[in-house]
């Protein structure tokens, strides 16, 4: 980890598609890594699995990634089920279909403009990417027009107060980059209402992670692609110092923490 890039970039530009694009390369850029840093994302995901319907013949694994949650659902609901992963970024697809195949039908897409016709889908599976997205109102409202009547949505998302302790280490003497604008609860219920879905049930939980030093929890967060190239002051040693500095008053038995406050989101159609 350099002192340049410690910290992690996450607050969108003025313009969408630079957004876009600079996430698309952040998270192709961690795909080769991603499997083995990201046990935190992966946890949180089990949070949807307990949720899922019995049966289910067309899902779409939005935000696949190198395609962990895309080879589940298929293994789970058999040769019967047509599963499709998709993702912004081709690196993350270049590592699904190394690892996992063609059984899956990956797709490089952005989560606002869908390449699929409409009532397409039963399950919409979703784990940690809908913070990703700038426009809500117009993902959602691109969820609820792929799912067929009573198809469901499954979602999971961060809430304010996510890295909260990242941002109290880096926040004095100055912050050299901001932390992602996450949306709350409420914000999401009126976005789906919006949409159409018949039936929206949110909950909110927190889940604590703990790492050795700082480097493992920058690497936990910028390790898996949670950051973009954005150009601004250099850090110095000594803001890396006060940093560690700053994180190790917030110490526990069983390591620094990272708390995540987790949405999940189950949305009919």
């Amino acid at each position: 980890m350099t002192v340049a890039t410690a910290l992690p970039r996450l607050r969108p530009p003025d313009s969408p598609a630079d957004w876009r694009q600079r996430v698309a390369r952040a998270f192709s850029r961690a795909a080769p890594r991603y499997a083995r840093l990201a046990v935190a994302q992966c946890a949180l995901g089990e949070h949807l699995w307990s949720r899922l319907p019995a049966r289910a013949d067309a899902i779409l694994d939005l935000g696949c990634g190198p395609g962990h949650w895309s080879a589940r659902l298929a293994e789970r609901y058999g040769e019967r089920c047509a599963v499709a992963g998709l993702d912004l970024a081709p690196g993350m697809l270049e590592q699904a279909r190394r690892r996992h195949g063609e059984r899956i039908r990956w797709l490089c897409a952005d989560a606002a403009a869908l390449p699929l016709p409409d009532a397409d889908l039963d399950l919409l599976f979703s784990n940690l990417a809908l913070q990703w997205c700038p426009d809500l109102e117009a993902v959602l409202s691109e969820l609820h027009r792929v799912l067929r009547p009573g198809g469901r949505a499954l979602i999971t998302t961060l809430a304010p107060g996510t890295l909260a302790e990242v941002s109290e280490a880096w926040s004095r003497p100055r912050r050299p980059a901001a932390l992602l604008g996450f949306r709350d609860g409420a914000r999401h219920a009126s976005a789906a209402r919006l949409a159409g879905f018949s039936h929206v049930d949110i909950e909110a939980t927190s889940r604590c992670f703990h790492y050795p030093d700082l480097a493992a929890v920058m690497a936990s967060i910028k390790g898996v692609g949670a950051q973009t190239a954005r150009t601004g002051a250099r850090l110095t040693r000594a803001d890396l110092v006060r940093a560690a500095r700053r994180y190790e008053a917030l110490r526990e038995p069983a390591g620094l923490p990272v708390t995540y406050r987790l949405l999940t989101l189950e949305l009919t159609r």
